[in-house]
């Protein structure tokens, strides 16, 4: 049953290793009586911080379900810079985030991790590292993956394979949702379809995809319809889904 979350409540949280800050801010929302139900850490993408707007609805509406999350910001960002750092210093970055979750609930709870667009690839990224992982990790959502760079919508030519963000997935073991726009330059849509195939087949991966959305979840103006309707869309998938996997978790 839903919930009411708590006020959002910014969290400082250590980073270590050749990092541009010692420490990044994550912002928190709570249920209230938290029901002890899964964790979820969340990344935004190269251009944006804690508060991108649809992670922020997402948030919401996770916290409204009872699953306490975090949205966090990368080093590069807290420190005021521009350009993203390397994607395994990115990568430390999340790590260190989600074990502080993990360490301050004070239990065991699975992880969720996730994210729009690099933030999400980096999630994936850490949740298929088999050197270093990290404990706990349930699930990835992965909203506006960056399957390849931008390229023209519906260009007819296929993706070189050189450039498919896809290397990692073979090693991908846990569930994964992919949230993508119809209109996103940066995921064709008969690629992904043709990379889960050939990479994740054997595991529960789950495609929803937002009709008439761009890269950013932003809607065309002549198709009528508000950001806001497309990002509660959004919200409301990740949260069955999330759910779902609560549910499993229970019933084992």
């Amino acid at each position: 049953m839903p919930t009411r979350p708590t006020a959002p409540e910014d969290w400082h949280v250590p980073v270590f290793g050749p990092q541009a800050v010692p420490a990044v801010t994550a912002t928190a929302r709570r249920p209230l009586g938290d029901r002890g139900e899964l964790a979820v850490v969340l990344a935004p993408g190269a251009g944006s911080d804690r508060h991108d707007a649809p992670l922020a609805v997402v948030a919401d509406r996770l916290a409204a379900r009872g699953h306490p999350t975090l949205v966090l910001q990368f080093a590069y960002t807290e420190a005021g810079r521009g350009r993203p750092d390397p994607l395994e210093r990115c990568g430390a970055v999340f790590a260190e985030v989600a074990g502080h979750l993990r360490e301050r609930l004070g239990d065991e709870r699975p992880l969720i991790l996730g994210g729009r667009s690099m933030g999400g690839r980096v999630a994936s990224l850490i949740a298929s590292d088999e050197d270093e992982p990290v404990a706990g990790v349930a699930g990835v959502a992965l909203l506006a993956y960056p399957l390849h760079p931008a390229r023209p919508l519906r260009d007819a030519e296929p993706v070189p394979r050189e450039r498919l963000r896809t290397a990692h997935w073979p090693d991908l073991r846990v569930p994964s949702l992919f949230v993508q726009g119809d209109r996103d330059r940066l995921c064709d849509l008969a690629t992904l379809e043709a990379e889960r195939a050939a990479h994740l087949e054997a595991r529960r991966t789950s495609v929803h995809v937002v009709a008439g959305a761009d890269h950013g979840f932003e809607p065309r103006r002549r198709d009528g319809r508000a950001t806001a309707d497309v990002h509660r869309e959004v919200a409301e998938v990740v949260g069955d889904w999330v759910d779902g996997l609560a549910d499993q978790g229970r019933a084992t």
